[in-house]
């Protein structure tokens, strides 16, 4: 553990590093997630003018979950998008050969060491808006339920990372540029959307099987809901359930990849 920890300090060594090389690109990006941020808040603003109430919940817990699912991006942007960008271009060149003869796990190399510097200020902005929602919300919130909820958020980042690499995986055996990341970007807009506007098929099938509603919807209706002792057993078994299935393909794609000298 040890070990891994020190190496992901020259990983983020490195990325701040590299960062300040691209200086257009880094003020490129806070431009881009403040109107991400600017156009999620203005879409359920206009819509909270034709209805008081939106999947049961009012303007102001609405908000709390814009802000959410904004922090789950701006997580998995600073710490995960890259890793994920560059995936399947290590597997497709064949420069994965490089990594497997690493006295590391390949995994832990490849789906950790790039840090997007440069999108930290955008997670720095999504949690002061984060927060400002929370402490500024006009009921009482439970502190030890506060707590779980930023939890389940935090893994909700680690969900929808885990998602998009099983899209990815893909291309241990179909060898196209992107596998099926398309198909996953097509799909993930579900987890910016209250779970509760889905039916019941659609909803369990968006919590257990593909668990976009688990990154944001689940754990914010975990914080307003009374009784949330079963929507934290879902969130906690889809989790599970993704996590297994990351490994369990990846270690697949291991056995079937045919490296570069092939």
């Amino acid at each position: 553990m040890k070990r891994y920890l020190k190496l992901y300090l020259y990983f983020l060594q490195f990325s701040f590093s590299k960062a300040l090389q691209f200086r257009v690109d880094f003020f490129f990006r806070i431009f881009m997630d403040v109107i991400f941020y600017i156009v999620q808040f203005l879409f359920f603003e206009i819509i909270y003018l034709h209805t008081p109430l939106l999947a049961g919940w009012s303007i102001e817990q609405m908000r709390i979950f814009i802000c959410s699912f904004i922090f789950v991006d701006a997580f998995n942007m600073t710490f995960f998008a890259n890793n994920a960008w560059w995936f399947p271009q290590t597997i497709n060149k064949g420069d994965l050969d490089y990594y497997l003869t690493r006295p590391v796990s390949p995994f832990f190399f490849l789906g950790f060491k790039e840090f997007a510097a440069n999108s930290l200020i955008n997670l720095l902005m999504a949690t002061s808006i984060f927060s400002y929602a929370l402490f500024t919300y006009s009921q009482d919130l439970n502190l030890i339920k506060v707590i779980i909820f930023i939890l389940l958020l935090i893994n909700g980042a680690f969900l929808y990372y885990m998602t998009n690499l099983i899209f990815l995986f893909s291309v241990f055996w179909t060898g196209s540029n992107r596998g099926y990341g398309d198909l996953f970007f097509a799909a993930e807009k579900i987890f910016q959307r209250p779970d509760l506007i889905f039916s019941n098929y659609f909803r369990r099938f968006f919590v257990n099987i593909l668990p976009f509603a688990a990154m944001a919807s689940i754990p914010t209706r975990f914080l307003f809901e009374k009784n949330t002792e079963l929507l934290l057993i879902e969130c906690i078994t889809g989790s599970i359930f993704i996590y297994i299935v990351v490994a369990f393909i990846w270690n697949k794609g291991i056995r079937d990849y045919t490296s570069a000298s092939s």
